[in-house]
């Protein structure tokens, strides 16, 4: 009976190994294609510059908050306005925005205090108040610690010269602070998180959905979903966005520029306790994909394989070919479809954030409470409820 039952156990870690090897192959083919299809847009950049207005809702001050926001004042872009907003007039990050006013008078920079709260949300509640001051039809949103390149803005709004295109949205790379939690949570983003978008894209015909890193679309399609207060109880907030313009019959594009977020000095509870959130609110957002994850365990698998196995050479040699095309994927995503030079010297930290993401995967199925900017909710079907 025992030898049957580790049978079992052996025969389905060979199928786990098979499946996430496939994926890692696919994650490996997507990275590809994005990179090709970066020097392609580089080559064929169209001289499409709409003037945008860029909508930066704030709550506290994030790791190098300034020279995030000193980033979209450097743009070589002929037009354009930054509407910051804050729900309290007293909220930290307003010095630094009246500190950009000062260093860069030139640009039309404004600040918007947001009293009204509408929903769970607060950071939609905050946009759905700071869009009405917007000059312009082209809107982009990006969270408060997102640092671009001078041609962010030039890439980001020229597929909007194709009527089709509703969304643009970015990849990003994490600037990790010195402890290991931000080091991990770096390392996820690079090599675990980016590979599962690229991955998306591929086999769902295009992206369906958006990221907070940059949501770029227009007003007029904003509108016609309802506007942000169809969202604002919605937890991923960029998810919902992304997949409402995606149902106006629009296309989401992933632009060829990738941007930068400072990440916060983690704690190993800190860092936790953000996968957990992001977690669940994938797991509301794509159950189906969600629950698919288990097939790209790579490292669990072998390491399972290796002990039903009862560490039969074979067994290792799974599990080097299994590793090898899990370092294969941190390179060919993190390195070079994300351009991540810090990769090199986090590496070594991929097998316990793998083992860990399988455990927070799992502990994710048994509840539906999460940590958000210091306060606890109730995660129902993606809406967020005060507890």
């Amino acid at each position: 009976m025992i030898h049957s039952l580790s049978r079992i156990i052996e025969i389905v870690a060979i199928l786990g190994c098979l499946s996430s090897s496939a994926y890692y192959l696919l994650c490996l083919w997507s990275a590809s294609v994005f990179v090709r299809a970066r020097k392609s847009a580089a080559r064929s950049l169209q001289q499409f510059h709409p003037p945008v207005t860029i909508l930066k809702p704030l709550k506290g001050i994030d790791p190098d908050i300034y020279e995030a926001f000193r980033s979209h004042c450097l743009q070589d872009y002929p037009e354009y306005e930054i509407i910051f907003g804050v729900s309290e007039s007293n909220d930290p990050a307003v010095a630094s925005v009246e500190q950009l006013k000062q260093q860069f008078p030139q640009i039309p920079i404004s600040l918007v205090v947001c009293p009204t709260i509408l929903g769970a949300n607060v950071k939609v509640s905050n946009l759905d108040q700071m869009v009405i001051s917007a000059r312009y039809e082209h809107l982009i949103v990006n969270d408060s610690d997102i640092r671009v390149e001078r041609d962010y803005l030039q890439k980001v709004l020229a597929p909007f010269s194709d009527e089709r295109v509703g969304m643009v949205t970015c990849l990003y790379r994490g600037a990790p602070a010195s402890t290991v939690g931000s080091h991990l949570e770096a390392l996820g983003i690079s090599t675990d998180f980016s590979a599962g978008v690229l991955v998306a894209q591929q086999i769902e015909g295009g992206l369906h959905f958006g990221l907070g890193s940059t949501l770029a679309f227009r007003r007029a399609d904003l509108d016609r979903m309802g506007g942000f207060k169809t969202i604002v109880d919605f937890l991923a907030d960029d998810y919902e966005l992304g997949r409402r313009i995606a149902d106006l019959g629009k296309r989401v594009v992933l632009s060829a520029t990738v941007v930068e977020t400072h990440l916060p000095a983690y704690d190993f509870g800190g860092f936790v306790s953000h996968q957990m959130r992001w977690a669940r609110g994938v797991r509301d957002a794509r159950l189906g994909g969600y629950i698919g994850l288990i097939f790209t365990f790579g490292l669990m698998w072998s390491l399972l394989a290796v002990t039903a196995a009862n560490g039969a050479p074979w067994s290792w040699g799974v599990l080097a070919v299994v590793m090898l095309l899990r370092f294969g994927v941190a390179f060919g995503v993190g390195k070079s479809a994300l351009l991540d030079q810090n990769l090199a010297s986090q590496l070594w930290l991929s097998p316990i954030r793998d083992l860990i993401a399988v455990g927070v995967w799992v502990v994710s199925f048994f509840g539906h409470t999460v940590m958000w900017r210091g306060e606890k909710f109730i995660l129902k079907k993606g809406r967020l409820l005060r507890t």
